[in-house]
């Protein structure tokens, strides 16, 4: 696979395509971190504040900072998101502007695989957690002959047709072991990783199609949009055979994510 940067500089297109799986795979994620209520959260990489959402209504924090290296993504989160429980700020992972042992749990949803100095970012989680403060967080899982995100399947058949697909960074940390790995390097305790799988069904194959070629211009959609006509209906027919629709003609598929939760030690 191709690797190439994505740019975050059109939060409502962003939402439209990947708030839904948001928003559905962080509550399975919320439900299995089994946080208690009334804590002090900080999510790093808020996005448009889809997740921020799913935790202020399944997870009760008595606040919730959410932080973003993009502007335009603060902008979006800050008008997306009333309540007076959440702070949205700009800040990068590997740069918490925050105290050490401040926030009881700390999250990071669909983020890390975007971030290049990963270590440092870890690092930084830890460290603002208060002591045996939960860090946890999920990122697609991908390999390099796995694609499980969203865009899995139409990355699959552009691989078919062309041989190679435009996509966004694979990291280690995208697969347990890799995600394992990292994390006791970086001196987590307590340590659980686990695979989380979300559904989302769309009204019919153009809804889908729409959802993923014609909403926001993630690399996979780029590689589609670079293909001859010839070769697009090809993917195009592919797809429909690759995910048949149900009687009432939706379309249903999953995806899932590598999760971890963790404890700060207490030394």
């Amino acid at each position: 696979m191709a690797e190439t940067k994505i740019a975050f500089d059109d939060a409502d297109a962003y939402d439209r395509y990947m708030g839904r799986w948001s928003r559905a795979i962080g509550e399975k994620f919320l439900a299995w971190v089994d946080a208690p209520k009334n804590l002090s959260w900080l999510e790093v990489g808020c996005g448009t504040g889809a997740f921020t959402k799913v935790i202020l209504e399944h997870a009760a924090p008595n606040k919730i900072v959410g932080i973003d290296a993009s502007a335009q993504q603060v902008d979006h989160a800050r008008n997306a998101v009333s309540s007076p429980k959440a702070d949205f700020r700009i800040a990068t992972a590997i740069d918490l502007p925050f105290a050490d042992d401040e926030f009881d749990v700390v999250v990071s949803a669909l983020v890390i695989h975007f971030v290049p100095d990963r270590p440092k970012a870890f690092q930084e989680m830890l460290r603002v957690a208060r002591r045996r403060g939960i860090v946890a967080g999920y990122t697609w899982r991908k390999s390099p002959t796995i694609i499980d995100a969203p865009y899995g399947p139409l990355a699959r058949e552009v691989i078919n047709i062309a041989g190679d697909v435009m996509s966004s960074a694979t990291v280690p940390e995208a697969m347990p072991h890799g995600m394992r790995a990292a994390l006791t390097a970086n001196g987590y305790g307590d340590i659980e990783i686990a695979t989380i799988e979300a559904t989302q069904t769309f009204r019919d194959f153009e809804d889908y199609w729409h959802s993923q070629t014609g909403t926001f211009p993630h690399p996979v959609a780029k590689s589609v949009a670079a293909l001859s006509d010839g070769d697009r209906q090809r993917v195009r027919d592919n797809l429909r055979a690759a995910l048949p629709p149900a009687s009432d003609g939706t379309v249903t598929y999953a995806s899932r994510a590598t999760a971890f939760k963790a404890r700060k030690p207490d030394s």
